[in-house]
């Protein structure tokens, strides 16, 4: 058995094929022995695959993106995630919400835990035909902050995750006028990155770590989320139960989990939306970023729903 340790940039729903292939014993099948952490501030996670105490980083690719070239080589060999599970959250009824509207409004969004919910929203923005430039941003609070500011009247509109967003229209505090998850089309949202280069070696146990997560993919898509709902609410003691049952059928439904291969098109979408955020200096070709071999036999059997 092969101890391999994941160290993460958040405990999120969007990661259940990595607790579920933890739990049904897919880590175990592939002779590897699959621990995680997540530390705080969430950018450690660089300096465990630096110090060797991780094998992986969990989180965004655009930091694999921004270092390339620049600083340390970090190398994405596998997706979790295929959809950005995030909310947009207003005050008028969602069927009022038209995003021609957008420009003169404000938005509340984070930026203590990096950078892709800004990156993300300004991405929809632009494929919606508007200038990020007309719209006012306050994105450099605390996520926790903002939503208690905005519920006391600042901004026109708040991003928040998905779970949250639901929490809050739930509560009466405000409305989901744009659910992401649904609507927001596919990019490569929460990947698995290595340090440095990769070699055979590395490639074969990567390979067997994807293989689980696969099958952590599949068994969720196979399964009742209902028959799992005592596991949902142990994973995650602080949610509604009623809420992650019916977040992850939409997860599903929206092929949030589909396979661990970083899918080429959506990973294209994507590095144009880190590219206009200034974090690169123009979108990087698939193959000078991204190892594929890891996920090659993996890459035609995406789950359907």
């Amino acid at each position: 058995m092969l101890d391999f340790h994941v160290s993460a940039t958040g405990h999120s729903l969007n990661y259940l094929p990595e607790y579920i292939a933890v739990r049904e014993g897919f880590f175990e099948e592939q002779s590897l022995n699959v621990t995680a952490s997540v530390p705080k501030p969430w950018d450690l996670v660089l300096e465990a695959l630096r110090d060797g105490s991780a094998q992986a980083a969990l989180g965004g690719i655009w930091v694999p993106s921004m270092y390339l070239g620049r600083s340390t080589r970090f190398t994405p060999f596998a997706q979790i995630s295929l959809r950005a599970p995030l909310a947009l959250v207003g005050r008028e009824k969602p069927d009022s919400f038209e995003w021609k509207n957008m420009p003169g409004k404000v938005v509340l969004m984070k930026g203590s835990n990096g950078a892709s919910v800004g990156l993300f929203f300004k991405l929809c923005l632009r494929e919606n035909g508007i200038n990020p430039d007309e719209v006012g941003f306050i994105q450099d609070l605390d996520g926790a902050m903002l939503s208690e500011l905005f519920h006391g009247g600042m901004g026109d509109y708040l991003v928040v995750d998905y779970l949250s967003g639901l929490k809050m229209q739930a509560e009466g505090k405000a409305q989901v006028v744009k659910q992401l998850p649904i609507t927001g089309g596919n990019v490569p949202w929460s990947v698995y990155y290595a340090m440095g280069e990769s070699n055979a070696e590395r490639q074969e146990i990567q390979q067997r770590f994807a293989r689980a997560i696969h099958a952590g993919m599949g068994w969720i898509c196979a399964n009742d989320p209902d028959d799992y709902a005592a596991f949902l609410e142990k994973t995650f003691p602080n949610q509604s139960v009623d809420l992650l049952l019916s977040v992850t059928r939409t997860y599903i439904a929206n092929g949030m989990w589909t396979t661990p291969h970083i899918d080429e098109a959506a990973y294209a979408r994507w590095q144009k939306g880190i590219s206009d955020g200034h974090l690169t200096s123009s979108p990087i070709p698939y193959d000078q970023l991204v190892d594929p071999v890891p996920t090659q036999s993996l890459a035609k059997a995406g789950l359907q729903a």
